[in-house]
């Protein structure tokens, strides 16, 4: 941690009990702790969940469950909370981190593919976040707007709000030979189709490892 992060957790309001839980969790029981969304993010997520007060929220790739719980935090009476996860292996951890946060009632744990639950949904989301396997960041953003060749109807509505996370990949996807990998190729595809989608208004946070947030017109 430098002394920037220090600096602003020190100046910013603490986050509670069962955030640093799912924290400690996550680095004693997977080696992909860096995954968790962390302070910065989640406060952030957090404090769009709490202005926007959404209804029905999308998380594609809840991880360890550190992001729910923020974005869950705006939710009002009859919210719900829909997070789709793909490793069965952190089911356990996952719904006690719920449990310990006071939102089990309010959220309801997918386990599966993004690509394959995606389209089995009945909702129409207010706010979806992006986390999943970063090649298939353009296939997810496909399925919501309802251009996905299958037909699905569309998960979101205007006025919806879509956030994306790591789409700037560590700088991988930007600069004169950008990498070509599979994830750098997704997450390069998401961006340019985010930005020539004339049904969305579009800006890149460069927050960690950078959000876009979307808002559909």
């Amino acid at each position: 941690m430098n002394d920037l992060e220090k600096y602003i957790i020190a100046h910013s309001s603490p986050r509670g009990e069962a955030l640093e839980w799912i924290e400690r969790q996550t680095h004693l029981r997977t080696k992909f702790a860096h995954m968790l969304a962390g302070f910065e993010a989640g406060r952030l997520l957090e404090t769009f969940s709490r202005m926007l007060r959404p209804h029905r929220i999308l998380e594609l790739g809840t991880f360890t469950g550190y992001s729910s719980v923020c974005l869950a935090a705006g939710l009002p009476e009859g919210g719900r909370l829909d997070a789709v996860e793909i490793n069965d292996e952190l089911e356990d951890v996952i719904r006690e981190g719920y449990r310990r946060a006071g939102i089990e009632d309010r959220t309801r744990l997918l386990i599966g593919d993004c690509k394959a639950v995606i389209p089995t949904l009945d909702e129409v989301y207010d706010l979806v976040y992006i986390d999943a396997n970063k090649r298939e960041y353009p296939e997810y953003l496909a399925l919501l707007m309802g251009d996905s060749p299958g037909g699905a109807s569309p998960k979101v509505r205007q006025g919806s709000w879509i956030i994306a996370d790591n789409v700037l990949w560590d700088g991988k996807v930007y600069g004169e030979h950008p990498k070509g990998d599979p994830q750098s190729r997704g997450i390069i595809a998401f961006n340019e189709a985010v930005a020539a989608d004339g049904r969305l208004e579009n800006f890149i946070l460069p927050l960690r490892d950078g959000l876009n947030i979307a808002r559909v017109l």
